[in-house]
C-alpha cells in the first residue's frame, strides 16, 4: 500500500525503473520529410546544433515496465551536441498521465495529452493524432520493403525546465538530457508515405515547412533506455522555447465576464 512517505525499499524499486525503463511490444509508424534548414536553426536551441535537413513524425503505441500501456506521437529533428548525434524532440503527445508525467519529469520530454491511433492492414499503415477536437497529425504509408530484423542504437535530446513559481521566467537553468536507446525490431517495413500536419492555438505543427517525403517505415519491437544530463542552458536563453512548447495559458480563460 502506497503511503505519503516512501520507504527505502520503495525508493530503491522506483529508482531501478527510472534507471532502466523499457518500452516493449511497440508499434511505430514514421514519415520523414525534407524541411527548411533555416527553420531548423530557429527551433533547435543552443547548445544543440542542427544536423540534417529533415523532420520525422511518428505515431505509435507501447507497453512498458514503468507507465503501463500507452499510445502517442512525436516530432523529431536531427541535432547534435558535440560529437553526440541524435534527434531533438520538438513536440510529443501521449494519451495517459503516467506516460506524460514520467517523460516530462525524467527525460524532459515536451509531452502534452492527445488522442492517437495507429493502424496496419497488410501493406498499408496509418496514424492519427487529435487534440482539442482537431486532427493535427495524419500519416499514411504504403509498405513495400521488408528491411528485416534490426538491432540499433538511437539518441534523443530533451530539455528539462520548469516555470518560476512567481510566473516570471524559469525557476532555474534548464537541463539538456540525452536518452540512449538500445533498439530491437522484429519487424521493420519501409515504403512511401504522406504526411499532413495541422495547428491548434496551442500546437504550431501546421507551421512546419514540409518538403518531399524522404522515407516512411513501420517498426515493431522493444526499446531499452538510459538517460543522463549533459549540460545546463541559461534560463533566459531557453525561456522562449519553453513558453512556445507548453499550452498558451493566456488563451484558456474561462472566467465569467464581470458586469
Amino acid at each position: 500500500m502506497k503511503s505519503f512517505v516512501a520507504s527505502p525499499a520503495e525508493i530503491a524499486a522506483v529508482q531501478a525503473v527510472i534507471q532502466k525503463p523499457r518500452f516493449t511490444n511497440c508499434q511505430m509508424l514514421s514519415v520523414v520529410s525534407a524541411t527548411d534548414p533555416a527553420w531548423l536553426r530557429q527551433v533547435i536551441p543552443a547548445p544543440l546544433e542542427p544536423n540534417g535537413d529533415t523532420v520525422r513524425v511518428m505515431v505509435g503505441r507501447w507497453q512498458s515496465n514503468c507507465v503501463g500501456d500507452f499510445a502517442g506521437a512525436g516530432v523529431y529533428v536531427p541535432a547534435r551536441f558535440g560529437d553526440i548525434e541524435g534527434e531533438y524532440v520538438l513536440a510529443m503527445y501521449m494519451d495517459i498521465d503516467s506516460a506524460i508525467l514520467y517523460g516530462r519529469e525524467v527525460f524532459g520530454e515536451p509531452k502534452k495529452q492527445a488522442q492517437s491511433r495507429t493502424h496496419k492492414w497488410h501493406k498499408k499503415a496509418s496514424g492519427f493524432v487529435d487534440r482539442f477536437g482537431k486532427r493535427i497529425i495524419t500519416l499514411e504509408v504504403d509498405l513495400t520493403e521488408d528491411r528485416g530484423v534490426t538491432d540499433a542504437r538511437g539518441v534523443n535530446f530533451n530539455i528539462k525546465a520548469q516555470p518560476a513559481a512567481n510566473g516570471l521566467g524559469l525557476e532555474d537553468d534548464a537541463t539538456l538530457t540525452v536518452a540512449d536507446f538500445d533498439v530491437h525490431f522484429d519487424s521493420y517495413l519501409g515504403g512511401t508515405g504522406k504526411i499532413k500536419l495541422e495547428s491548434t492555438d496551442h500546437d504550431p505543427l501546421g507551421s512546419i515547412p514540409l518538403g518531399e517525403v524522404r522515407d516512411a517505415f513501420w517498426q515493431e519491437g522493444d526499446l531499452l533506455a538510459e538517460a543522463r544530463s549533459v549540460a545546463k542552458i541559461p534560463a533566459a536563453n531557453f525561456a522562449p522555447y519553453y513558453y512556445a512548447r507548453v499550452d498558451d495559458y493566456a488563451l484558456m480563460n474561462t472566467e465569467l465576464p464581470t458586469l
